[in-house]
Formats: structure tokens, C-alpha cells, sequence
């Protein structure tokens, strides 16, 4: 009986905290709703801007996407903890939260559900704004619901180190950046090679293993940052 009792206390735990982090945010939408408002208006400036015409700005639109979400991403990312640590939740969290990764990895999930997975949904209006073929919006979404998890799970881990400085938005992407490149190339060369007619597995491939090694370690690596940034 302990031993069904402990995954089903897990679980309430998991959903508990992915409640209250999604109800969180609904009361203050626009920390959900600033990075998509970044992500378009930029997408919207690099269709205005770059020469070279339509066939120029297709050959590059999964390139800007994939960056314009890498740092749409990054906008959410240094008000993750913030709140949660000001107020002192986050310190009664790593004492009493038994497994404590359980709610950190709900806090995560609910991130990446408000910004990764909601950029994945609008992707498809922005590859039309940059003229990618409508053919290549199956491999576009397939890499983005693959890679963005990883920014989110990378994402936390540079977060939780910088929680307790006022101003660590600079440090919080000097941290996590070289951790998102390869999600980028990855992501970026699944769609080019498609177009190209290459074979895309190598690219899905890894994008699935460096989201799954992220899904690993990261909510570990997390709350070892956590405990760092609250006993500072």
C-alpha cells in the first residue's frame, strides 16, 4: 500500500503545482503574453527588412524563427523563480516538497507549456509572414515541439543560479546560450535539409536525445542551484 500510495502522492503533487503555476500566470497574463508579442513583432521586422526578396527570406525563415523563439524563450525565463523567491514559497518548497524535483519540474513544465508549446501552436502563422512553403511546416513544428522543451529545462537551470540577483538577465543568457546552440543547429538543419531533400532523422534524433538527457538532468541540477541562490 506505501508503495501505491507514494506514486499517487507524487503525481497530486506534480499536478498541484502545475495548477497553481498556470493559475499564476492567468492572473498576470502578460508575462505569458510578452514574449508571443515579441516573437511577431520581430518576425514582422525581419520580413520588412531583409533584402534580397521572397525567395531570400524563405531560405532563412526557419533560421530567424528558431532564433526569434530561442529569445522569446529567454524572456520568460528570469521571472520563473522570481516571484516564488521573493515572497519566500520557494524556500518552504525546498524543505518541505518531498521529492522536490517533483514541483520544480512542474514549474518547468508550466513554463515551457505558456511559452514553448504556445510559440510551437503560432508557428505556422509565422512561417506564412516569412513565406516558408507550406510543406515544410510538418518538420518546422515537429522540431520545435522536440527542441523547445530543452530551452525550457536548460532555461531553468540558468535561472534558478541567478534568482537572487536583482539584475541577472545579462548572466542569465551568458549561462544558458552555449547550452542552446545545439538545440539551435539541430533544429534550424532539420528544416533546411528537408528542403534540401536530405534525410532529417540525424536531426530529430538528436534534438529527442538532447531533450531527453535535459528532461534528465536538469530539475536535479536545478534544485542544487536553488538551495545555492537561498542559502546566499
Amino acid at each position: 500500500m506505501a508503495d501505491s500510495a507514494q506514486p499517487r502522492s507524487v503525481v497530486g503533487l506534480f499536478g498541484t503545482q502545475l495548477r497553481r503555476e498556470i493559475q499564476t500566470t492567468a492572473r498576470s497574463m502578460e508575462e505569458a503574453v510578452n514574449p508571443l508579442i515579441f516573437l511577431f513583432l520581430a518576425i514582422t521586422l525581419f520580413a520588412l527588412s531583409v533584402g534580397g526578396g521572397v525567395e531570400d527570406l524563405r531560405a532563412r525563415a526557419s533560421g530567424i524563427i528558431w532564433v526569434l523563439v530561442l529569445l522569446a524563450n529567454m524572456l520568460s525565463l528570469e521571472s520563473l523563480f522570481r516571484r516564488d523567491y521573493d515572497d519566500g514559497t520557494l524556500e518552504q518548497m525546498l524543505l518541505l516538497a518531498q521529492p522536490v524535483f517533483v514541483p520544480i519540474l512542474a514549474k518547468i513544465v508550466a513554463q515551457w507549456c505558456l511559452s514553448g508549446l504556445a510559440m510551437t501552436l503560432l508557428a505556422p502563422l509565422a512561417a506564412l509572414i516569412l513565406y516558408l512553403p507550406t510543406n515544410e511546416l510538418p518538420v518546422l513544428l515537429l522540431s520545435l515541439l522536440l527542441g523547445t522543451p530543452a530551452l525550457s529545462l536548460f532555461g531553468a537551470v540558468g535561472a534558478a543560479l541567478t534568482v537572487g540577483l536583482r539584475r541577472g538577465g545579462v548572466l542569465l543568457g551568458l549561462l544558458i546560450l552555449p547550452l542552446y546552440v545545439p538545440v539551435l543547429i539541430f533544429g534550424v538543419g532539420a528544416v533546411s535539409e528537408h528542403m534540401a531533400g536530405v534525410s532529417i532523422n540525424a536531426q530529430i534524433y538528436w534534438l529527442l536525445a538532447i531533450t531527453m538527457l535535459a528532461l534528465t538532468v536538469a530539475p536535479f541540477a536545478v534544485q542544487a542551484a536553488l538551495r545555492i541562490s537561498v542559502e546566499q
